[in-house]
């Protein structure tokens, strides 16, 4: 019987997860039986390992250092994307660049109003509360957390909401439905972070290292498609999701085009800088370290050359 892989993943369709889905590569290299569960946000994919219930997930690391500080046996084996966080808002609002790269002039525009957000405790959610403690405004715009983000550009475009954060293909549906425009692009709100990596179980790390190391080699590959040749990536996943055409993939790959399975310095140094900033937000309790989060043994073993994300 063949072994069953459980796989959580997001509706993001940057992530390799819809190109593995639609090549069927991890079944023909691996000779597995994979069941994708497809999850709201990163918060709940930590909730099912939690329980077991996946073996793998693609989650941005705010959520798995969430996860670890209340012992939940996962741990980051390689990396995917980096800095795929983006603010957004109506035609009518100013950019970070038309107002001098200020940022707390960007979010002023917003006093007394809400900015949407994907689920509490994602990495939107982690980066937007900062911003708004550091600049001091944090009695002064409410931030509400959509369960599933895909809500997000119609409560924008109905009125519900005032500006959005979330992931570039956020920005291209609010741009399509309502016009909305990038106010503070991914490279500015935070260098390198960490928008999403893959997470393993300790269970499943320790007991099949080669399969871990085969899902990295194919998730390599995935990445390395995307960013080498979009247009045959997005019409993999134009295929398979049917319900986006490939332009609006493309210009989703074209907005932060970082795509990469390797664990630079860059990426586990950004990383870790959130440590602070979920304890100054009351998420985490502990001072995690960067082994507790980070297993580089394999990536470092079948990625030994220089990162593509920059």
């Amino acid at each position: 019987m063949k072994k069953i892989l459980r796989i959580g993943h997001l509706s993001t369709f940057y992530h390799t997860s819809f190109i593995l889905m639609g090549t069927g590569w991890l079944e023909d290299h691996l000779d597995v039986t994979v069941r994708w569960s497809m999850f709201g946000g990163g918060p709940a994919i930590v909730e099912a390992f939690s329980k077991s219930e996946v073996d793998i997930g693609y989650i941005g690391l705010p959520p798995v250092m969430m996860g670890i500080d209340r012992g939940v046996p996962i741990i980051s084996v390689g990396g995917g994307h980096v800095e795929g966080t983006i603010m957004i808002g109506p035609p009518s609002t100013k950019s970070l660049e038309e107002l001098g790269e200020d940022a707390a002039a960007v979010l002023e525009q917003f006093k007394g109003g809400i900015i949407g957000c994907p689920p509490s405790g994602s990495i939107h959610d982690v980066i937007i509360r900062d911003l708004i403690k550091t600049v001091g405004l944090t009695d002064s715009i409410n931030v509400k957390n959509f369960s599933w983000a895909d809500f997000i550009p119609d409560a924008l475009a109905d009125g519900e909401i005032d500006a959005a954060i979330g992931t570039p293909p956020l920005s291209v549906s609010a741009a399509q439905s309502s016009g909305a425009r990038v106010l503070i692009p991914p490279s500015k709100l935070w260098p390198w972070n960490p928008s999403y990596g893959i997470i393993v179980s300790h269970d499943l790390l320790q007991k099949e290292p080669w399969l871990v190391e085969g899902f990295l080699r194919l998730h390599e590959e995935a990445s390395n498609l995307i960013r080498d040749h979009p247009d045959r990536a997005a019409g993999l996943v134009s295929e398979l999701v049917q319900v986006v055409d490939i332009d609006f993939i493309k210009q989703t790959y074209a907005i932060s085009p970082k795509y990469c399975a390797s664990l630079p310095r860059e990426y586990i140094v950004s990383s870790m800088a959130f440590v602070p900033v979920l304890r100054n937000l009351d998420y985490i309790g502990k001072h995690l370290k960067e082994n507790d989060i980070f297993d580089t043994s394999i990536i470092q073993k079948i990625h030994s050359e220089p990162p593509h994300y920059m």
